[in-house]
């Protein structure tokens, strides 16, 4: 069960576009949940400069199998050129929670 579900993460410049994309996830079941995080402060190289500015990170949780279209979907969307898009695997959880998950994607 836990090795078909992971954890995507995922940085947005501002909520709007963070509840943006996870509301259009959720709509296609490509998502079961999504947590939009504080805005904080990100430190990155870009282009030969070093940048800083605010994000809002996001954390989803699905099956590993939609980790495709829901990345398609949320690249889309997304403001970035280069947006932070990653899947964690899922090694270990609370069982009902990890059948919810099932129960609240696509199959």
């Amino acid at each position: 069960m836990t090795g078909d579900l992971i954890l995507i993460y995922m940085t947005c410049a501002d909520e709007a576009e963070a509840r943006k994309i996870a509301t259009a996830l959720l709509d296609e079941r490509l998502i079961a949940c999504a947590n939009i995080n504080a805005p904080h402060k990100a430190l990155y190289n870009w282009k030969g400069k070093r940048e800083e500015g605010r994000e809002v990170a996001v954390i989803m949780k699905t099956r590993a199998g939609l980790f495709g279209r829901a990345q398609e979907k949320a690249r889309a969307l997304h403001s970035y050129e280069c947006p932070c898009i990653v899947a964690l695997p899922v090694v270990n959880g609370h069982g009902p929670f990890l059948d919810w998950i099932e129960s609240e994607t696509s199959a």
